[in-house]
């Protein structure tokens, strides 16, 4: 059986894979994050305290339990912090990602690193892995910057490239667009939502069961991994609302140039999904179906 080792594995993507681990026991499982483990099931899998930006306290933790494979979830992912902080964002969307590479190129451990739809411009979407990289934002480049730097490696390295994801998770530090617009239509609370952007959202558990899927398969190279279901960010929005019965009059239809945000998003990504669906076996739920299993999690733990 595997060892993997995941960074990041407090935030939502990280306690998914944690999750599937425990109830499936297909590998055996180092989780790491800063901090204390926000899981709450401590046991059946081993829980490291680790800085991705300290790289003695990175080499420490995997020559001590000495992985066959690092699923690299930690990251930078707020796209206007990443532009008012482009200094953080590069130490932990870039160098941090350097550290890794070198450790894991040492000691051929497999690195399964998790990118996005932001390394593209949005003029041409849905995309294959294949097309050329265009980043309009200062996060889109950090991803750029990483991915351009596993492929220079001598590493074996699956980059997964991934599309808004959704879901919950215990202890959340941030929310998602889905928990935020149920969240507010709930309340009666106006929400102001772009209808000029597509995308095509991605459901953790479908996240967390490509980065399994790429250590069972030993996946090499660029993969595309998402949700198969293409719409606008007001169509989401307006399917949650529809999912949950709730009032769509709070829901305002905006254009993009009217948020004002610090760093452009591309209009239309979306990923053609046929490699991972070939090579790994990847099958993606519906978005429909991800608000039934998001429906399901939260009768069961309401406070998540």
């Amino acid at each position: 059986m595997k060892k993997i080792l995941v960074t990041g594995s407090n935030g939502l993507l990280g306690q998914k894979i944690t999750e599937k681990v425990l109830a499936e026991g297909r590998v055996k499982l180092i989780a790491s994050s800063v901090g204390a483990n926000r899981y709450p099931l401590k046991e059946g899998y081993e829980y490291a305290e680790m800085d991705i930006l300290n790289p003695e306290k990175v080499k420490a933790v995997i020559e001590r339990y000495c992985p066959d494979a690092v699923i690299h979830t930690a990251a930078m992912t707020n796209v206007d912090t990443c532009e008012e902080n482009k200094t953080l964002c590069r130490q932990l969307n870039v160098e941090a990602v350097a550290t890794l590479l070198s450790i894991c190129e040492e000691k051929n451990i497999q690195l399964i690193h998790l990118s996005t739809d932001f390394v593209f411009d949005g003029k041409n979407g849905p995309y294959k892995e294949e097309d050329a990289v265009n980043p309009v934002s200062y996060y889109g480049k950090s991803k750029v910057m990483a991915e351009e730097l596993i492929k220079d490696s001598k590493a074996n390295y699956a980059i997964l490239r991934t599309i808004l994801v959704y879901g919950i998770s215990h202890d959340m530090s941030r929310s998602n667009i889905v928990l935020w617009a149920k969240g507010a239509l709930e309340k009666a609370s106006p929400i102001n939502v772009v209808n000029d952007q597509w995308r095509m959202p991605t459901l953790a558990e479908d996240l967390a069961e490509a980065c399994l899927l790429a250590v069972e398969h030993h996946a090499r190279g660029i993969y595309h991994i998402s949700g198969k279901d293409y719409m606008s960010i007001a169509g989401l929005v307006r399917k949650v609302a529809n999912y949950w019965k709730l009032d769509q009059s709070y829901i305002n239809e905006i254009s993009s140039v009217s948020l004002n945000q610090k760093a452009k998003r591309p209009v239309k990504t979306g990923f053609v999904l046929n490699k991972a669906i070939k090579d790994l076996g990847y099958n993606p739920h519906s978005f429909e179906e991800g608000l039934l299993i998001l429906e399901q999690q939260m009768r069961v733990s309401p406070e998540s």
